[in-house]
């Protein structure tokens, strides 16, 4: 089975080297949302549905781009129903909305759900499908129609969601995520607007930038990885490591919180090139059985999994010490993947990110693993597989 994963890996190690992704235009810095709406506004669109949440919508984060739209004769539909973890009724009751609103261009505006739904919404509406149709891999399926113009505003620095090509939807009913991977789910613009993202609470800064984190980390020691996905990976990993904490401990910090906004693109652009790795595959599950949100439950399995890949990755995870400041000069590879691997759980223990999961449950070991290894083996460049044993004592250390 082993063998036959590696050979598929390296097929889509070579597809993913020859194929050209889109990457959105980006504008970055304080007020640079307002200065995407303005971009779009000169596109000449008369309708424009904003994707987001029901909180943002309360909060008045969007009325400033509503104004925008609205003071230039736009027409504007807001859906807020997005929930944490979109599931396929969401997506199917954003579809319903495009058709009855006929918008001509979709801004999603929020975190890594607002962000996803919205890709699902439009892949759904495009093609005229249920959002089951389209999990999976793009070269998989029947060649898909192109969506609405599409653009996105990030609140939150963790998922990169606005420049990759994938959407996480939820199967509520199964309780288990599926991605839809196709490059025509990236929007043709991106605002990272640090003033966004003051108003995080701690708890969301945290595990969001844990995420970003884990994106730079697991494509770095991809087998899959290339020089292109490397610089991204080890700037990605470097500003992580000095702002991360910053902007914990200071919610304020334009400057921490930009550089985090970008840190985090950088680790998307990255990934999505070479995906991911065992962190994900693991966290996807606990994210599906049990609801823990997706970066707390990645900031709670990394330190676990690099420490079981170590092994075969420790020369990478000695480079990314290195651009984090990690070790001295005269260390070792391996001392500086220890200290790589201490400094990730510093940085939890730090955050008050906990070093297991509350909702797990032994029983639920079997079905965790048969999940974690139908997506993960195959598909993801993994440096070193996990066998079943392997798999069961990784769980077993994740227990309350």
């Amino acid at each position: 089975m082993y063998v036959l994963s590696r050979i598929w890996v390296s097929v889509l190690g070579l597809v993913g080297r020859v194929l050209r992704f889109p990457k959105p235009f980006s504008f970055v810095g304080p007020d640079a949302s307002l200065s995407l709406v303005r971009e779009i506004i000169g596109l000449g669109v008369k309708r424009v549905m904003v994707i987001t949440d029901g909180q943002l919508v309360q909060l008045g984060i969007i009325n400033p781009h509503i104004g925008l739209l609205k003071d230039a004769g736009i027409a504007v539909e807001v859906f807020s129903e997005i929930e944490p973890d979109p599931g396929y009724e969401t997506v199917l009751e954003g579809v319903e909305r495009i058709k009855d609103f006929k918008p001509d261009a979709v801004i999603a505006v929020g975190g890594g759900s607002s962000i996803d739904a919205a890709k699902a919404i439009l892949l759904s509406h495009a093609n005229d499908c249920h959002p089951s149709k389209l999990t999976g891999i793009w070269l998989y399926s029947w060649p898909r129609k192109r969506c609405l113009p599409f653009f996105a505003i990030p609140t939150t620095a963790g998922t990169g969601a606005e420049v990759t090509i994938a959407a996480v939807v939820s199967d509520k009913e199964a309780q288990i995520k599926h991605a839809i991977i196709d490059p025509k789910t990236v929007p043709a613009m991106v605002a990272l607007d640090p003033r966004l993202m003051v108003g995080l609470p701690p708890f969301i800064t945290a595990p969001t930038g844990m995420d970003a984190l884990t994106h730079a980390v697991e494509a770095y020691i991809s087998t899959l990885a290339m020089a292109e996905t490397d610089e991204l990976a080890r700037m990605a990993t470097a500003s992580i490591m000095r702002n991360l904490l910053k902007a914990y401990a200071d919610g304020q910090d334009l400057e921490a919180r930009e550089r985090m906004a970008v840190a985090a693109s950088m680790a998307g652009l990255a990934f999505t090139r070479v995906g991911v790795g065992y962190v994900h595959a693991i966290a996807h599950q606990l994210g599906g059985l049990y609801h823990v949100p997706h970066g707390l439950a990645n900031a709670i399995v990394m330190p676990y999994v690099l420490e079981f890949s170590k092994p075969n990755c420790t020369r990478r995870l000695a480079e990314l010490a290195r651009v984090s400041g990690v070790g001295g000069s005269g260390a070792s590879d391996a001392e500086l993947a220890d200290g790589f691997i201490a400094r990730i759980r510093k940085l939890n223990a730090d955050m008050q990110i906990p070093e297991s999961v509350k909702e797990l449950r032994r029983e639920d070991f079997d079905k965790i693993i048969d999940r974690v290894f139908a997506e993960a083996h195959g598909t993801y460049g993994v440096p070193r597989y996990l066998g079943r044993a392997d798999a069961t004592a990784l769980l077993e250390k994740l227990l309350p």
